[in-house]
Parts: C-alpha cells; structure tokens; sequence
C-alpha cells in the first residue's frame, strides 16, 4: 500500500514538473512552435511519457485554464462571503480573467480552439475542465434569487451565454488586436451582456 502510494506521489510530482515546463516553453517560445518532444527533453522525460501523461499537447492547456478558473472560484467565494454584490464580484473576477489573459495572449487561440474542437469528444473535455459557466452561476445565482434577473431565460443559460462571449472576444482580441486593450473590451462587453439579463 505504501509503495503504491509513493508511486502515485511521483507521478503527481512527474506530471506537475512535465506541466510547468510546457507551460514555460510555451510563453518563451509560443505554443505552435513547442513540440511534444520539446517538453519531454525539457522535462527529462521520454516523448512517451510526455504521452502518458497529456494525450495530445493542448491537453496541457486544459490543466492551465482549469487552474485559472479555479483561482476564480475561490476569488467569487471569498468576496461574496464578504458580502460583495454580486454584479461588483462578477465584474472583478472577469477583469481579473482579462488581466491574465492579457498577460499571456499567445494561449489564449489554442485554447479557445480547444473548446470548439471538431473532435466532440476532445470538445466536450476542453468544455468540463474550463467550468467559468458554473463559476458566474454561482455569482448571478443571489440576484436570480432576488428576483433580479430576467426570468424567461434559466440561470445555467444566460451563465454560459456570458462565458462563451467571454471566450469569443478573447479570442478575437489576440488573434487581431484592435485599439483597445482585452480589460477595455471586457469591461463594454460585460456592461452589455449584464443589460440583456437583468429583469425590466
């Protein structure tokens, strides 16, 4: 038993060392450019075991945008407990989103074609392991309950009709710029969006 749990321990270590340095490479030297095979030498480890760990390279991106939205999470638990409006703890947590996405713009494509991949399966995990729907529910879900939202639309529906705008324009922010930075997008896309749920 305790070796089999020291073996799960290494692994665990193996995959968070095979992660950060594929995460590394990929801001040094950008996305496309990184090879599986890259990240193994990088990672002292075979291009096999690269395989093992993360089927196809992208699958390393879901891990990264599955620790951001966490973070986000945890950010929206914290400030509602605080007792923060909700409409001011979403606002926070999606130019906190925007701040980071700004950051690193050259992972923004991958992933977002992650999400829309062709492969449904390949879709349909990119679109569990980046659960921001589920995290602007659960922000949107105390002014549903005050009768503050519109009530022809479910909150699971207007939730990831808000997240997957949020998605678009990031990807077409660092695919072609524009005059302003991704926060100034989000910041007029958010108003929008908030007008079109709130109860008339």
């Amino acid at each position: 038993m305790e070796s089999a749990s020291l073996r799960e321990r290494q692994k665990e270590r193996r995959r968070a060392r095979i992660y950060g340095v594929a995460i590394e490479l990929f801001k040094q030297g950008g996305f496309q450019t990184t090879t599986a095979t890259d990240i193994a030498k990088a990672s002292n480890v075979s291009r096999g075991t690269f395989f093992n760990y993360y089927p196809y390279k992208e699958a390393v991106l879901l891990d990264y945008g599955s620790a951001v939205v966490e973070e986000l999470r945890a950010l929206a638990e914290s400030r509602l407990a605080e007792g923060t409006p909700p409409a001011t703890v979403l606002q926070e947590v999606w130019m906190r989103l925007a701040e980071q996405n700004e950051h690193e713009r050259d992972l923004i494509p991958p992933l977002a074609y992650e999400v829309l991949n062709p492969d449904p399966e390949r879709a349909r995990i990119a679109y569990q392991a980046l659960p921001l729907g589920k995290v602007i529910e659960m922000i949107l879900r105390p002014m549903q309950q005050a009768g503050q939202l519109r009530s022809d639309l479910s909150l699971s529906r207007m939730s990831n009709l808000i997240a997957d705008t949020y998605l678009m324009i990031a990807l077409r922010w660092s695919a072609y710029g524009g005059g302003r930075s991704l926060q100034e997008e989000m910041r007029l896309t958010l108003s929008f969006l908030m007008d079109g749920v709130m109860r008339r």
